[in-house]
């Protein structure tokens, strides 16, 4: 096995089509998902990008599930669920996995994660006989830190290298500056033998150097490079030319 390859605990996720995958419906229809057989994992970084309503939350939730996280987000001991809204496309997801096995892993849903928070407290106040549980989490409560706060206590104290981190939309609680943050503290994960699988909106952080990008288009998952993806192009021109953009937008909502 290659150094390289060390980490490499999910090698690809295979798509089954099968009894049940039907193209014509939700969620077999979503763009995302348009001549997808196989996904393949770098060993340390793979991104996912894509616009709103591509599938690309749909797909991560699925890979997730698939290797055995919950659907709203936590460990694998988590089996909490406040209202089921994940699709069935874990259903046919087979996980390729490599030699090692992961010590750790996280499923983080930015939407879900005040449920995570919750359910952390709830089993702090069952009678385990053990540290409690928001130990592993910094020892605050994630419900009295900020959103931000909460996530990056997250990243320091309940992520301890050596897992497979699939996280969704990140950066929904990180200003620039604390994205610039999540970057370095998962660029140490990954000196630690870590895996990451992430959604993202975020051109800072989909910028990391040692990564795979996918992503959605009309037509299914393109693998492309960092700065020919819409959002680091988008993002660019807009910074350059802010006040081109903003003449030709205000004018279009004007008329």
């Amino acid at each position: 096995m290659r150094a390289l390859d060390a980490q490499h605990y999910w090698l690809s996720a295979r798509f089954e089509h099968r009894d049940g995958w039907d193209p014509e419906r939700y969620p077999f229809n979503l763009p995302v998902l348009r001549g997808l057989d196989e996904l393949t994992f770098h060993p340390k970084v793979t991104f996912l990008v894509g616009e709103n309503g591509s599938g690309k939350s749909t797909l991560i939730e699925a890979l997730a599930v698939a290797w055995g996280f919950n659907p709203e987000g936590g460990g694998k001991n988590f089996s909490f669920g406040t209202r089921a809204s994940h699709s069935d496309l874990h259903r046919f997801v087979r996980p390729v996995r490599g030699v090692r096995r992961p010590k750790d892993g996280y499923f983080l849903r930015a939407e879900s994660f005040f449920n995570v928070g919750t359910q952390i407290e709830a089993l702090d106040r069952e009678p385990f006989g053990g540290p409690p549980i928001i130990d592993g989490y910094g020892g605050v409560s994630l419900h009295e830190q900020s959103h931000g706060e909460s996530f990056l206590a997250l990243l320091e104290h309940r992520f301890h290298g050596g897992g497979v981190y699939i996280l969704d939309e990140p950066e929904a609680a990180l200003s620039p500056s604390r994205q610039l943050s999540f970057l370095a503290r998962m660029h140490a994960l990954i000196g630690e033998a870590s895996q990451f699988i992430i959604a993202t909106h975020s051109p800072i952080i989909l910028g990391y150097p040692d990564a795979w990008i996918y992503q959605a288009t009309p037509s299914g998952l393109d693998r492309i490079d960092y700065e020919d993806t819409d959002h680091f192009q988008i993002t660019r021109g807009f910074l350059n030319r802010r006040e081109t953009f903003l003449d030709v937008l205000l004018a279009e909502n004007e008329g």
